[in-house]
């Protein structure tokens, strides 16, 4: 935790100094943005690219998945982002928004496993929910206790209303907003998978029903944090009545102050989330702009530093600040892939 603040606090100022010092068309230093998630992966991998290279420690900005993958493609030239980091894979949309700005080759790196837990301080009353209870709890809509077939606004407001054998106190979800790649994994890997087999739902198309799965409710029980999920920590801590959404990085991090919801009957660990046996497991990876290799100098050469062994091997670096990595073949792979950067094809997202 001390090595990963320090890391934390020296790329924050080395973006404060390229900031005030790099021309917004001529910079030598590496432009990073993307998901909050991410991102503590990436300032250890800046860290020790500055310390250890000629370059200088790259800038890092903390966006969420959305609103760097809107950076990134936004265009080519270096006003605009090198690389953007993400907590979900590029949407095809994405991918259609980067090619008609002029960002044409992209190489996608996925670089290791992440959970999204509910967690608590570890003086609140844990919980032990299934995935129909959670989106029964934060759903928008939800199908009416009287008739299973009808949707209604949500009327929960305790989390005993759904089940008496769930807490006896109010619905209060902390989480991120919807710009978060976690936020977009959540939606779709919790809610959307405690929704889909409801019969209010069965007969949609596949976007209603999305509509339906994926709306969070707006009345208060849940609440958004913003791109801090270290808030999101320290609100849990000072109150046993809030629960939270955020990666299991967070949760290792804080192993001494929060505990983890059972979810379906899983509790999160690294070996379940990276066998996929945690319902709630995702994948997290980084994008490259190649337009931009060879422009502003040592892009290639982080991406070669995040892939390799020293960070994503057995006994890496990366491993040390929770990043659930690759297998050795994966691993192989993604170092192949910083040699020879392939293009991301729209195809690879469908």
């Amino acid at each position: 935790m001390m090595k990963l603040n320090k890391a934390l606090a020296t790329v924050a100022l080395a973006g404060s100094v390229a900031a005030l010092s790099a021309p917004a068309m001529a910079r030598d230093t590496i432009s990073i943005v993307g998901s909050s998630t991410v991102y503590p992966f990436a300032t250890v991998v800046a860290e020790r690219f500055g310390a250890n290279t000629d370059f200088p420690t790259p800038k890092l900005e903390s966006t969420g998945s959305g609103g760097g993958l809107k950076l990134f493609c936004q265009g080519v030239g270096t006003q605009h982002p090198d690389i953007t980091n993400a907590s979900r894979r590029m949407k095809p949309s994405e991918f259609d928004l980067c090619q008609s700005n002029g960002v044409k080759d992209i190489t996608e790196f996925r670089i290791g496993s992440d959970g999204i837990v509910i967690a608590s301080s570890k003086e609140a009353e844990n919980l032990e929910v299934t995935l129909e209870q959670l989106f029964l709890a934060l759903g928008k809509e939800v199908p009416n206790p009287k008739n299973e077939n009808e949707l209604i606004a949500n009327p929960y407001k305790n989390w005993s209303d759904i089940d008496s054998s769930l807490p006896n106190k109010p619905i209060r979800v902390m989480g991120p907003p919807p710009t978060s790649g976690t936020r977009d994994s959540f939606n779709e890997l919790a809610l959307q998978g405690g929704c889909e087999d409801l019969p209010a739902v069965a007969n949609m198309s596949e976007d209603d029903m999305e509509g339906v799965c994926q709306s969070i409710r707006e009345d208060g029980a849940f609440i958004e944090a913003g791109e801090n999920d270290n808030l999101i920590v320290q609100k849990l801590i000072g109150d046993t009545g809030m629960y939270g959404v955020f990666g299991y990085s967070f949760l290792e991090e804080n192993a001494d102050r929060l505990q983890a919801a059972t979810l379906n009957g899983k509790v999160p660990t690294a070996e379940g989330i990276a066998a996929d046996d945690y319902p709630v497991a995702r994948s997290l990876f980084f994008y490259v702009k190649k337009a931009h290799v060879g422009v502003v100098p040592g892009i290639q050469e982080y991406a070669q530093e995040f892939t390799g062994m020293g960070a994503m091997g057995p006994n890496g670096y990366l491993k040390s600040v929770g990043l659930i990595v690759p297998p050795r073949d994966a691993l192989m792979d993604l170092q192949e892939k910083a040699e020879k950067m392939p293009n991301l094809t729209k195809d690879e997202l469908m």
